[in-house]
């Protein structure tokens, strides 16, 4: 295992998941088949597969003085997550209401609370901690002007940094120029390209134009169909995994985790997106996010 640690900087909620056949119409009550209570948010999800792989893995971020943020640390430390640096807040633990349908498709709506109460004080009052990472991965579920100014601060500590820019918001080009590797889906892609991007021969046309934004690696994801690595000379398409899958919450960030693992252990950019594809569909294959992640003990 190789030194150091990474640090994930991000959200952290609580989420209702709810099974059901479809989803319900305007006006409808739609009776749910069952009902699931798991942690969640990008930011959570990222660092329980980094520490489930065993990457030393620190989260920054904030919950509720409620119960939901007393679960959420219990669920994290569980896992091996170090909590030591995720503040308490007076706003609300943030919440994520998701359905989930027969086939696996998963809808989503969140409560941004206590994760948009992140001031940089805050991040300068952690900054040993976080600047002296290996990794950094970040994400838009926290404020913008938050994400930009460790962005800013990690280039200039020479600390590698992963930007899963999702959900899509506007970003300032400085800040994207400084990132070492963004990752994104295809909505998140079409947002940032300008450009809908549908399958993977739509992302590999326009994966040059992000590096294009980044001066770095691109990669995006394309849920079964794969996922596209572009470095700005030549795009490399990785397939995904084939099995049978039972819910795909979480796979995104399960994938995300995965990859920054395996640039944590010195691999390849390819390498580590191989990697995260097999990681990636075993958590397909069960319910939940943090819960369905598996530990490397599981994929060797």
């Amino acid at each position: 295992m190789a030194d150091g640690y990474i640090s994930v900087v991000g959200s952290l909620n609580y989420d209702i998941l709810m099974k059901q056949e479809r989803l319900p119409m305007q006006g409808e009550t739609y009776t749910a088949d069952s009902v699931s209570y798991e942690g969640g948010g990008k930011g959570a999800n990222q660092a329980v597969q980094c520490a489930k792989l065993g990457v030393p893995t620190y989260m920054i971020g904030k919950v509720g003085s409620d119960n939901f943020g007393d679960i959420l640390l219990e669920k994290l430390d569980g896992y091996g997550v170090h909590t030591d640096y995720v503040g308490r807040s007076s706003l609300n633990t943030g919440l994520g209401i998701v359905h989930v349908l027969n086939d696996g498709a998963v809808y989503a709506s969140i409560i941004t609370g206590a994760n948009f109460d992140m001031t940089q004080e805050d991040i300068r009052q952690m900054e040993d901690i976080i600047f002296n990472s290996r990794i950094i991965i970040l994400q838009m579920e926290i404020p913008v002007g938050i994400v930009e100014m460790i962005i800013k601060k990690a280039r200039e500590h020479g600390v590698y940094v992963i930007l899963n820019a999702a959900p899509a918001k506007e970003i300032s080009k400085e800040a994207l120029q400084r990132v070492d590797c963004l990752v994104v889906n295809e909505t998140e892609a079409s947002f940032y390209a300008g450009e809908e991007i549908k399958d993977a021969e739509t992302a590999r046309q326009h994966a040059h134009k992000l590096t294009e934004l980044t001066n770095g690696t691109v990669i995006i994801t394309l849920g079964k169909n794969g996922s596209i690595l572009c470095d700005g000379n030549s795009c490399t398409f990785i397939p995904s995994v084939k099995v049978d899958a039972i819910e795909t919450t979480g796979a995104g960030d399960s994938y995300i985790g995965a990859f920054a693992y395996g640039k944590y252990n010195g691999k390849s950019d390819e390498e580590a997106c191989r990697f995260a594809a097999r990681i990636a569909a075993v958590t397909v294959t069960k319910i939940g996010a943090q819960g369905a992640m598996p530990y490397l003990e599981e994929i060797e």
